[in-house]
């Protein structure tokens, strides 16, 4: 246990990070998971549930919950996959970053 005020402080800081970003790991599991059902099943809503996922993905690498380069990776695949079937092919396309000045 922290002894010190400062020490103390910064625990509750740092529970409170932790739970934050819990929440985000959960929001991007949920999305993922989402998304291959939706592809897995051929549903409608499969350009909304890719939107989504890359949503909570460019949110949780802007919050350095997870590295930049896992987005992309998950999208990527997430992207291939859906490309994969006859029925998505035309609607799921990579959506180009604007460059920042």
């Amino acid at each position: 246990m922290p002894l010190t005020k400062s020490a103390i402080k910064a625990l509750k800081v740092s529970q409170r990070r932790k739970e934050e970003n819990d929440l985000t790991r959960a929001k991007i599991k949920s999305a993922v998971k989402g998304a291959k059902i939706s592809i897995a099943k051929q549903g409608s809503d499969v350009a909304e549930k890719i939107q989504s996922l890359y949503r909570e993905l460019d949110l949780a690498a802007k919050k350095n919950v997870i590295h930049k380069n896992k987005a992309s990776r998950l999208k990527s695949r997430i992207t291939k996959t859906a490309n994969q079937t006859d029925k998505t092919a035309e609607i799921v396309k990579p959506v180009a970053k604007k460059a920042k000045k």
